[in-house]
């Protein structure tokens, strides 16, 4: 046989055998799995400002990809190199290059849930919001705490943690801090519908003094079947014009929330949150009143009562009373109880 013809054909086989190897290679590329091979779904967390060479990196260092060259590969040919999107992108096992570059490139994220439900003052609020977002507390902050910012949702430094509806909210990790907050005012303005917006101009107050009220309420009782009991005593005071005398106001007076007993000397303090020196609501709420709060305000409970005092058997409950002998009555018996404990101060 000519040797030219057995070069040749050596030539064509190897080059075959080329071709099909390096179109299984493709093929495989394409469409085999390539993610988290033998290992459960976790999140992918693209910083912003992040380039290709840093999702590399991520990919390598958190071993979400099994050979990373070829998904290197065919994210250039797929152009994502050049359309890297920041965001929290959950990755599932079992994922091919092609469902992972396409997921990434349109920046298909999975969101984070976003819960807060505590919080005394306004600058407790950015650590609790930003603990599963990108942003920083500092960078929450900043905007939370400026007076421009406050006013721009029509509020002040003493009414704005009132537009904060404790809930769970869904968000992008990488939200900005001035679209958060824009979503958490329209989340306001969605709570207070028309019902309850009729609901507290029939108690003659706007949205922001039934949160001041609500946040009162919350404070004097844990105890969320009283709540609307106790807050029928405060809109009775109110209707007739007596002070609230309302403990917790004191204690928010004094910005001290390890005062376990409030004593005549709290009684004197001059500030526009002394309820006892002062007629009508405090200037702004003094915790963060909850969903729960605000309903039990909008949906009191009509009675004739204008005391209570703190059971003395540290329940949580109350005694209610109408006039001041009951209620004097019942405060000698907490008094009591809590000398009895040691309780002093």
């Amino acid at each position: 046989m000519d040797k030219k013809k057995i070069v040749l054909g050596s030539v064509i086989v190897a080059f075959s055998m080329m071709l099909s190897s390096f179109g299984f290679y493709f093929w495989q590329m394409i469409y085999s799995p390539n993610f988290l091979v033998e290992q459960e779904a976790k999140p992918l967390l693209i910083h912003t400002g992040s380039v290709f060479k840093d999702v590399q990196n991520q990919m390598y260092d958190g071993r979400y990809v099994n050979d990373l060259v070829s998904f290197s590969f065919l994210s250039k040919m797929m152009d994502y190199d050049q359309l890297v999107k920041p965001g929290l992108y959950l990755i599932e096992p079992g994922m091919t290059n092609v469902q992972v570059i396409r997921l990434l490139r349109a920046g298909a994220q999975t969101e984070v849930n976003v819960t807060f439900n505590n919080a005394r003052l306004l600058s407790d609020l950015p650590e609790k919001i930003t603990r599963n977002l990108e942003m920083t507390e500092e960078q929450l902050a900043r905007l939370i705490l400026s007076d421009s910012v406050q006013q721009a949702y029509g509020f002040d430094s003493l009414s704005f943690i009132g537009m904060f509806v404790p809930n769970t909210y869904k968000m992008f990790w990488n939200i900005a801090p001035q679209d958060l907050l824009d979503r958490l005012k329209r989340e306001y303005d969605r709570f207070w519908s028309a019902e309850r917006l009729a609901k507290a101009a029939a108690l003659g107050l706007s949205p922001k003094e039934v949160s001041s009220l609500a946040a009162i309420v919350q404070a004097e009782t844990i105890k969320s079947d009283e709540r609307p009991v106790v807050a029928g005593v405060y809109l009775n005071r109110l209707k007739r014009g007596y002070p609230l005398q309302a403990d917790p106001t004191l204690v928010f007076a004094a910005q001290d929330f390890t005062i376990k007993r409030v004593l005549n000397k709290h009684k004197k303090l001059d500030s526009p949150y002394n309820t006892y020196m002062y007629q009508g609501l405090p200037p702004g709420p003094i915790n963060m009143p909850s969903i729960t709060s605000i309903d039990a305000v909008l949906n009191y409970s009509e009675h004739k009562y204008l005391y209570f005092c703190a059971k003395e058997d540290f329940s949580g409950y109350h005694n209610f009373a109408t006039n001041l002998i009951d209620h004097n009555r019942n405060a000698e018996k907490y008094q009591r109880a809590l000398n009895k404990a040691g309780l002093y101060k």
